[in-house]
Parts: structure tokens; C-alpha cells; sequence
């Protein structure tokens, strides 16, 4: 149910020790207080203001056998933050000494496995434990989680399995038929030796454009299966100086006012998706500008203009997928990979390529979590029965039917322009404040109405409806293609966000006496 370790080798790289997934093995059964599901950003942070608060009882379930969710999984070559580094960091966990603007992926990999060894959650870990049921007793207003290590049984859930943890992987007509390696970008296979290959690419979304320019290194031919043309802003990235690291160290300020002047940029980049037409169209020209800048010649230049308006899609960051594109040995194939008959792998526009390997940028379940099918409420329905029109909660947090659970970087709690800490860490605010709330009312059950749960979800779909996400004119992970509702984003600034949902407020719930059970 927390993200995946895509396959790769289980290795620890942090929390080890006693409590480290030792615990709840096969056959008994665990109380606690607060059950978190999933160790990346979400989980990690949640289990650190837990601690923080001197809340002892919490257990963080992770099915991999490392932390870091996103940034354990995904090692493909190139990866990268594509958010400020002081901004893709806790706020109450800062760290002075990132190498980069935009880190690269072990890099933030190795300050999540720091901030569990050094907040003291390794004792409060079960690694390598993977949730196959949760199912709420109402007569014992508890859940009860059933795991391949054991059971569960916790007054409280928190879901933090994040929303890039399961692949999607593209259906393609014969593609078990392909012979050499085939695998997903998050689930990248280090075995194989691509140097001097033909590796084919599906897909040109964020991952894509980190991994194109990589591969074009070693490949010795490269094919880029293009279904939509992304539109790509130039990547300001650089080194920090030992000298601005050291600041930093020795001055938090100097490091608060960075990261607060990157939060406010990235505020200011909003008022784009909002269709604003002199900041959509500053924001457009300059996409342009770049792609006519690095393109000279103009049927490719044609080829990877979008046909949708920007910001409808995720707009990325590089230097060098364009010029990547142009190397002799890399064709861009302007059409989707439409099937696959042993190594010929042929695209919808009919044109065919001989290849040795196949990487499969195609992104992630976003939309449609398959966690949800294992949750099971108060009613005896399950959370993905509850979303079949599509992710819907109060306060991007709650769901009516699920008492003492809530989401994390669940619906509508992501940004397409700014950093998804910001908006975690808001979350995490809310639920300690429900947790302060129970705490001083006999820990009452608490179940938000369903009343509260339609009128937040009306006003995020009239929020939504003049947004570039709605009508700039292309299929985007962040729209359920079901029912067309923007689903993923918080659809206004982040900083609204946390003026409307950071503080916890009884008012909508119904509240329900304790069991004695427990």
C-alpha cells in the first residue's frame, strides 16, 4: 500500500535496529495509538511531529525495506528535484548543506533516511511490511490493518502512501513479446547494460525529460515515443558555494529568507494556471522562446510544440532535452508506441524501430489510487467505492464514512507550482490538531458529515472551472479521466491552502463517545 520498491534488491540504508520491521511478525497482533501507512515525505513528517509532541504510541508501516517513498523508488540516471531544494525540504527540519539548487534524488533520499535516524523513528518503524486490509470496527471505533508481518490494531489511521507510488504502465499490443529488457522509470533496472544499445522511450513527462539526455550518453541509437509535446522552461539550476553552504549553517535566517523568497516565486506562477491572460501569455512566450531558442530546425521545432495550453499538462524544467533531441543517433517519433512484435516496436503513425531495451516513462496511478480498493469504512464500502466519481474529502484530508482516518497528499492536496512539502506539512498541522482535540474530549470518534464532505468538494470543482487544468485542452494525470473533475491539485495558492485547512475545526464532524476497548 506505501510505495513500491519496484523490484530492486531490498537494501537498508537507514533505520535498522530493534523495532525496524521486526516487529508485528506473522501471527500477532500490535496496538497503537496512531497507525501511519507509507515512510515517505508524508509519513516521515508526520511520525516526526508526533514524536516532537511527545505522542510515543505510532507505528509507520512501509512495505519497502527502506524509507523515502518517491526518492527510494525512483533511481533512474538523472533524477532530480524539479523544486527548489530549501523549498522541497521540512520547514521544521531544514537543511543548510544541499548541494544544489535542485537536489538530486539520492540526495534527498539520504536527508529523509537522516531525519528518521536523527528524530528517533527507528524504533516506531515496521519495514518490509505490506498492508492487505484495513477495515474499520465500529463497535471498537478502531481500525484493524492486516499486513504479511502480523495485524494492526490502532485508534487512529494515517494514510501518507503518497500519489507517484504505483506505476502505470501503458497498454501496448505485444509488448510481452518484446525480448530484452522492459521496465518503468520508477522501477529502474540496474542490471541492464544500455550502453551501446537501441533503447526505446515511452513517454515525455517530467521523468522522461531527466532520463532522455542520460540514455542519449550511451545509447547508441535512441527513439522518443512522443504521445503529447511537453512544455519545457529553462532549469536554473546550479551548485551552492561551500561558502553560501556555510552561511546557511551558521545563520538560519539567511536560510529562512531563501526559502521563503523561493515560496513566494513560486506564488506568483499561479496566478499562470488561473488562465490569466497577460501571465498565461508572458508564461506561453517564454516556453516558446526556449524551445525556439534551442530548435533551430523548424519540422522538429513543429513537432514539439504543444497543442494544449500551457500549464494544462505539467510544465517541466531542462537544458538539455532539447539538445538531446538533436544528437544524430536520438529520433523524436512524434506519436505514441502503438504495439510491439518481438524487438520492432511500432508507433501509431505507423513508423517501426528495431530496439534492444524499452524504459517506460509513463508515470504513476495518480488519479485512482489502488490503495484505496484495501480500505474499508463504517458503511462496509471500501474508499475506492467511496471515490468512484472521483477523490473527494473535506479539508483534502477527511472522507465521510471513514472515521479517525485521514489522507495525506490525498485529493486536491498537490500543487502544480510550488513545493508538495508546503502542503503535507499543512496537513500534518490538522491532524495533530484533531489528535489535540480528542485528546481533550475523551478521544472521541470523529467522522466528518457528508454534508461538509459535498460542500468542499463543490468548492474545489467551481474553483477549478475557469483553470487552465479544465479547459487548457489536454488529457493531465492531475483530471480523473472518469468524471472530468480535477481530482489531484489544490486548484488556488498554496498559501491559501493552509489559511483554510491547516487548522483543525470540529464544526463539521460527528462526534461519537470512545469504546472502552483499547
Amino acid at each position: 500500500m506505501s510505495v513500491p520498491d519496484g523490484g530492486r534488491p531490498a537494501t537498508v540504508h537507514g533505520p535498522t535496529g530493534p523495532g525496524a520491521g521486526e516487529r508485528g511478525a506473522s501471527g500477532t497482533v500490535e496496538e497503537t495509538d496512531v497507525l501511519v501507512v507509507g515512510a515517505g515525505f508524508g509519513g516521515i513528517g508526520m511520525g516526526i511531529r508526533l514524536a516532537r509532541r511527545g505522542l510515543d504510541s505510532f507505528v509507520i508501516l512501509e512495505r519497502a525495506q527502506d524509507v523515502g517513498g518517491t526518492w527510494r523508488d525512483n533511481t533512474y540516471p538523472g533524477v532530480a528535484c524539479d523544486i527548489p531544494s530549501h523549498l522541497y525540504s521540512f520547514s521544521f527540519r531544514q537543511n543548510p548543506d544541499w548541494s544544489r539548487v535542485f537536489a538530486p534524488g539520492e540526495e534527498i533520499q539520504e536527508y529523509l533516511r537522516r531525519c528518521v535516524r536523527e528524530e528517533g523513528l527507528t524504533a516506531h518503524l515496521r519495514l518490509g511490511t505490506d498492508v492487505q486490509q484495513v477495515d474499520w470496527h465500529d463497535d471498537e471505533g478502531r481500525w484493524h490493518v492486516r499486513t504479511d508481518r502480523g495485524s494492526f490494531v490502532a485508534r487512529v489511521l494515517v494514510l501518507a502512501v503518497g500519489r507517484l507510488s504505483e506505476p502505470l504502465l501503458p497498454r501496448v499490443d505485444g509488448l510481452e513479446t518484446f525480448p530484452g529488457p522492459v521496465f518503468h522509470s520508477a522501477a529502474w533496472d540496474h542490471t541492464a547494460d544500455l550502453t551501446g544499445a537501441r533503447v526505446g522511450v515511452v513517454g515525455t513527462g517530467a521523468s522522461a525529460v531527466q532520463v532522455v539526455p542520460e540514455l542519449a550518453r550511451v545509447a547508441r541509437e535512441l527513439v522518443v515515443f512522443q504521445r503529447s509535446a511537453p512544455y519545457v522552461l529553462p532549469r536554473q539550476d546550479r551548485a551552492y558555494t561551500a561558502a553560501e553552504r556555510r552561511l546557511f549553517a551558521l545563520d538560519p535566517d539567511a536560510l529562512q529568507q531563501s526559502r521563503s523568497a523561493m515560496f513566494w516565486d513560486a506564488e506568483q506562477a499561479f496566478v499562470q494556471r488561473l488562465g490569466v491572460p497577460a501571465a498565461i501569455d508572458a508564461l506561453r512566450a517564454r516556453a516558446l522562446g526556449h524551445l525556439a531558442e534551442r530548435v533551430p530546425d523548424p519540422a522538429l521545432r513543429a513537432a514539439l510544440t504543444p497543442d494544449y495550453e500551457i500549464g494544462c499538462k505539467r510544465v517541466l524544467f531542462s537544458n538539455d532535452y532539447y539538445p538531446a533531441l538533436q544528437a544524430p543517433h536520438v529520433t523524436l517519433e512524434p506519436t505514441a508506441l502503438a504495439r510491439v512484435d518481438g524487438t520492432r516496436a511500432t508507433s501509431v503513425a505507423g513508423h517501426g524501430f528495431d530496439l534492444d531495451a524499452l524504459v517506460l516513462a509513463t508515470g504513476f496511478q495518480s488519479t485512482r489510487p489502488p490503495f484505496a480498493r484495501r480500505v474499508v469504512g463504517r458503511h462496509g464500502g471500501t474508499l475506492a467505492e467511496h471515490w468512484g466519481d472521483g477523490m473527494t474529502s473535506y479539508a483534502s484530508t477527511v472522507v465521510h464514512g471513514f472515521p479517525n482516518m485521514f489522507v495525506i497528499d490525498g485529493p486536491n492536496a498537490s500543487l502544480g507550482h510550488s513545493s508538495a512539502i508546503y502542503m503535507i506539512e499543512t496537513q500534518i498541522d490538522y491532524v495533530l490538531g484533531a489528535l489535540a482535540f480528542q485528546g481533550a474530549h475523551g478521544q472521541v470518534v470523529l467522522e466528518v458529515t457528508a454534508d461538509a464532505e459535498r460542500a468542499y468538494t463543490a468548492m474545489i470543482d467551481e474553483m477549478s472551472r475557469d483553470t487552465v487544468w479544465i479547459d487548457g485542452g489536454c488529457r493531465s494525470w492531475y483530471v480523473d479521466e472518469h468524471s472530468g473533475r480535477l481530482t489531484l491539485l489544490w486548484p488556488d495558492f498554496a498559501h491559501r491552502f493552509r489559511e483554510r485547512n491547516a487548522t483543525f475545526d470540529p464544526a463539521p464532524y460527528r462526534l461519537a463517545a470512545a469504546t472502552a476497548s483499547g
